[in-house]
């Protein structure tokens, strides 16, 4: 068992563990494929989201085995890291974002455990989406390394894998979207609906289409990543060092009371 877990995104497919071991299994969603060791002094699990060569596209990530694994392994705060481009002059290329919010325009992707019958309905409430506490505690993990984390932004999370056409960067503008990215959603959703606490650490590797003045790559995200990885890592082990079990916040009580149609 292990309370704490990493999430890692594109770029972060890789973290130097020790007394590393793989572990296997079956969930009623597929199977998983996780890892468990120590970052510093800290026992974590860590998963792959896009898989050890980036094969899984956002759309194909089987979000709700990896969180299911991970509440099987007794976890109860996941640190998850994702890449983003910028839509607003507040984030610029390789701040490090806290998101707090967040608009949906997945199309394909199972939202809920909760899927009728048997298996029940719940409408999770999803005030705060991401764990207030366990934000803050990044937030001070990087102060303490003298990094800057900026805590708070709306984040669109769009259903890739390509990117986004300029007339849709402007619509997520004037709805208020911040950042946009292709893997946050369902992921948050689904660690509310098991009690986890869960935060997402924004990497800002581009600016989105329409606002960069040149064509989007992919090896434009992944050069940014290679820039920013040292801190990325070292604010991550901080952060697990800060981390204690218990769940001071809303988080766990998300699937308390079980709504119905």
């Amino acid at each position: 068992m292990s309370d704490f877990a990493l999430i890692g995104g594109s770029g972060i497919e890789l973290i130097p563990l020790s007394d590393r071991k793989i572990i296997a299994f079956g969930t009623p969603y597929g199977p998983v494929q996780t890892e468990k060791g120590k970052l510093g002094e800290k026992e974590i699990v860590f998963v792959n989201r896009h898989g050890t060569e980036h094969a899984i596209p956002p759309h194909l990530v089987n979000y709700r085995a990896n969180l299911w694994a991970l509440r099987e392994l007794g976890v109860k705060k996941i640190l998850a890291t994702a890449t983003m481009g910028a839509l607003s002059a507040k984030y610029h290329l390789n701040d490090l974002v806290l998101i707090d919010q967040f608009l949906d325009f997945t199309k394909s992707r199972p939202q809920t455990f909760y899927e009728g019958g048997v298996q029940d309905v719940l409408h999770v409430d999803m005030t705060d989406p991401y764990c207030r506490q366990l934000r803050q505690i990044v937030v001070e993990a990087g102060t303490a390394l003298n990094l800057a984390v900026k805590n708070g932004g709306t984040y669109v999370c769009t259903e890739g894998p390509r990117f986004e056409t300029p007339a849709e960067i402007k619509m997520f503008q004037v709805l208020g979207g911040e950042l946009v990215g292709m893997t946050s959603v369902p992921e948050v959703i689904l660690a509310k609906e098991l009690g986890i606490c869960y935060a997402t650490l924004g990497i800002v590797t581009n600016e989105a289409a329409g606002i960069a003045n040149h064509q989007l790559t992919h090896a434009e995200v992944m050069k940014s990543i290679r820039l920013i990885k040292k801190s990325v890592f070292a604010l991550i082990e901080k952060t697990m060092r800060m981390l204690t079990p218990e769940q001071n916040c809303t988080c766990v009580l998300a699937s308390a009371e079980k709504g119905r149609f």
